[in-house]
């Protein structure tokens, strides 16, 4: 496991946001900032876990989702926001983590 970047929701618009159409928001690129902070903005419609939307989470990249997924508090079962990324959400002693996996 590898740490990628820290999610913060915001209602802010950001240069350089990217759309994620199904789950509607828009995201900044983790690896342009020098803290690696990926800032989150979410549509009033998204389908995203409240939780996502109002709390900071910390991402790290594994090499399979489904094995680092396992036996946890699953906040937001897999899914793929852009080609070759799957990621899912859980609950680590109420702490909010986003588990990654680079796919083909």
């Amino acid at each position: 496991m590898t740490f990628h970047h820290v999610g913060i929701p915001t209602t802010r618009r950001r240069s350089g946001e990217t759309y994620l159409e199904a789950a509607r928001l828009y995201v900044t690129d983790a690896a342009a900032s020098p803290y690696r902070i990926e800032w989150l903005r979410f549509e009033a419609d998204s389908p995203m876990a409240e939780e996502l939307k109002s709390g900071a989470h910390v991402a790290f990249m594994v090499k399979d989702l489904g094995a680092a997924m396992a036996g946890k508090d699953v906040l937001v079962e897999p899914f793929e926001p852009m080609p070759g990324l799957r990621v899912g959400f859980i609950r680590d002693d109420g702490a909010i983590v986003e588990l990654m996996q680079e796919i083909a």
